[in-house]
């Protein structure tokens, strides 16, 4: 009985208008002679949309209810093509489980097809409903952020996930968050390809809390050409350090400079992983200030857009916003807290200010943090009402995920300025109480020392302080660097 069917390249030269026939005939005589197919190979045949018509009755068919590997790349899918080839998936899944032997995929390849949003929305809704896929190939698409958000959630639906390959498409920090969110509670997996994806530094940072909390047996990860920073980089490289089966770590072509890539070959020499570090001979070296202002200028998403996304990317433990009306009296006081803090008005709060600290609203999150750092003063009774404060609201947001709580800390350096954020950022206007809080928060246990890690990789890479900050820049850099070693 016919089980593979290995038809790559097969209509070269033949007309478009006769491919979708030529299909239907070949799909035909396999379903009449009864075959039950476990792989299907239809690459490099460019059949367009009107291809996947032509082999939609045979995917709906019992001859691919024990389909395991679909092979359709580079055939010139489109959207429509796209949403086609979902919806047989679909009732081929729906199908073979009414006869109690679903529709088991664990192999899907269709890289270079013009999916877009749209195709790959359509699909991901047929990964989740098979939830058997071991292996997702999808580069070259034209996938923005939201079609890998719709993949994402996919992704978490498939257990058994060993390989995921979405290169060359376009994630930014939303796609990324969603996409770490996703691979969170995976075990299995053990490559991920993710190069050339713009992932940028917010997202690598999500991305490496993600490789430090979980995801036990990778071995491969490609970040590369993802405009990724020398600190971000070596936030990636740190928390891959002790992954027993890792076999290569890919952070070419980003934007290290020669001191970043430097510091990232010394990073993993020192625990004898060096040679898993791919070569960083295409870095685009730092970007200087006009390329980050020009870049910001261009981003054409709103921070404000952005922000209530990403809280509910990062919404963890059933936490979500109560509208009773305690609740938005006690959000009341503390937005009018934010708008004209005052030591007083800190006092009064104090007792509440930790249950009104959402832990989804992350730049809320970080402006409370701020604006507290903002009133820290040498008087003993503010310094100690201020240290207080600011160490129980950071306590409560770092008790999530490391996932949340890098999330946390990542737009928290954003607002401060020492991580390139997306959009149009309110930059806050760092003074020494900022860092002397920070200073004193590190040493609290809640405050890791990955972490620790996370901040100082920043932190340690500013080039000069004001000099009204050079003093706790010191301070908070020694602190850091004391927890790093615990």
């Amino acid at each position: 009985m016919l089980q593979r069917c290995y038809w790559s390249d097969m209509f070269t030269g033949r007309l478009r208008s006769e491919i979708p026939t030529a299909l239907m005939s070949l799909g035909a005589a396999l379903t009449s002679a009864g075959s039950r197919l476990t792989e299907l190979d239809l690459s490099d045949n460019a059949f367009g949309p009107d291809g996947v018509k032509g082999i939609e009755p045979l995917l709906k068919s019992a001859s691919c209810h024990t389909l395991r590997e679909l092979r359709l790349n580079n055939c010139g899918m489109g959207i429509g093509g796209g949403k086609i080839l979902a919806e047989a998936l679909t009732e081929c899944h729906r199908q073979s489980s009414a006869l109690g032997a679903p529709l088991r995929l664990r192999v899907f390849m269709a890289g270079r097809n013009r999916l877009e949003n749209e195709g790959a929305s359509a699909l991901a809704k047929a990964f989740k409903s098979m939830g058997s896929l071991e292996e997702v190939h999808l580069p070259q698409n034209g996938i923005n952020h939201a079609g890998v958000t719709a993949l994402a959630a996919a992704m978490r639906h498939n257990p058994e996930l060993r390989v995921v390959n979405l290169n060359d498409n376009t994630f930014t920090k939303r796609g990324a968050l969603a996409m770490a969110h996703a691979l969170r509670p995976l075990r299995n997996v053990q490559v991920i390809n993710f190069g050339d994806c713009l992932v940028r530094s917010e997202g690598a940072v999500a991305l490496a809390a993600v490789l430090r909390e979980g995801l036990p047996a990778l071995r491969e990860v490609n970040l590369s050409f993802g405009e990724i920073t020398e600190a971000a980089a070596l936030v990636v490289a740190q928390a891959v350090a002790d992954k027993p089966s890792m076999e290569k770590v890919d952070l070419n072509g980003n934007c290290l400079g020669e001191d970043g890539c430097e510091a990232l070959r010394d990073l993993m020499e020192n625990v004898d992983k060096g040679d898993l570090l791919a070569s960083l001979s295409d870095d685009e070296g730092e970007p200087d200030e006009e390329e980050e202002e020009d870049s910001e200028s261009e981003e054409d998403e709103a921070t404000d857009e952005e922000s209530e996304e990403d809280g509910d990317i990062v919404k963890e433990n059933g936490l979500t916003r109560e509208d009773s009306p305690s609740k938005s009296q006690s959000q009341a006081e503390l937005l009018t807290f934010l708008r004209c803090p005052s030591v007083e008005k800190l006092r009064e709060l104090k007792a509440a200010l930790q249950e009104q600290v959402q832990t989804s609203e992350l730049h809320q999150a970080a402006e409370v943090l701020l604006q507290i750092a903002s009133l820290y003063g040498e008087d003993p009774e503010t310094k100690n009402s201020v240290l207080q404060a600011f160490d129980e609201v950071l306590k409560k947001l770092l008790s999530g995920s490391v996932l949340h709580s890098y999330c946390v800390l990542s737009t928290l350096l954003v607002r401060m300025g020492l991580l390139k954020g997306e959009g149009k950022v309110k930059k806050a206007s760092v003074s020494p109480g900022h860092l002397l809080c920070l200073e004193h928060a590190v040493q609290q246990d809640v405050f890791s020392p990955h972490h620790a890690s996370l901040l100082f990789a920043f932190t340690s890479r500013i080039r000069e302080a004001p000099p009204s900050c050079r003093g706790a820049s010191e301070k908070l850099n020694a602190a850091l660097e004391k927890k790093c070693k615990h």
